[in-house]
């Protein structure tokens, strides 16, 4: 299940939806939400912009990945877009599968990918200015040690 959506989700209903299968020896989730500050200023919002047709296929593709590189079970991947303010939620990635270094090496692996491959804008508003958010060095070097080996 991919989604990119406006609306909040709901953490337990998507937890209930991947434990609700009987091969499932383990699952992982990692939620992101909006913090308050970066590099030293405060955050009052944070805006996502995105392409649908752009982003639905890339978010497929990291999930096709994710699920035949370490046989999952079920993939549940939720991005939120649009204006989001400190402490919501903007990501969902869980993921089910019969062994526990198979589910928390995919949700890690999905969720680099995300911060490097999807085409997802985001604008801060810090202390009143908006400002255009880049890749970080760090995402991009976490992304890509996936595909030193």
């Amino acid at each position: 299940m991919i989604g990119v959506q406006g609306e909040d989700f709901d953490v337990g209903l998507q937890y209930q939806q991947l434990a609700n299968n009987p091969r499932a020896g383990a699952i992982v989730f990692f939620v992101g939400t909006v913090r308050d500050m970066t590099d030293g200023q405060h955050v009052t919002e944070l805006f996502l912009e995105h392409y649908p047709q752009m982003t639905e296929t890339v978010l497929a593709q990291v999930v096709a990945q994710a699920s035949e590189q370490w046989e999952l079970i079920d993939v549940h991947l939720i991005h939120r877009v649009g204006k989001l303010s400190v402490n919501e939620q903007i990501v969902f990635v869980g993921v089910s599968a019969k062994h526990r270094k198979n589910a928390f090496a995919a949700a890690a692996y999905i969720m680099d990918q995300l911060k490097t491959c999807a085409p997802f804008w985001k604008k801060e508003t810090r202390q009143g200015q908006s400002i255009w958010l880049e890749q970080r060095d760090s995402d991009v070097s976490a992304a890509s040690q996936w595909f030193d080996h």
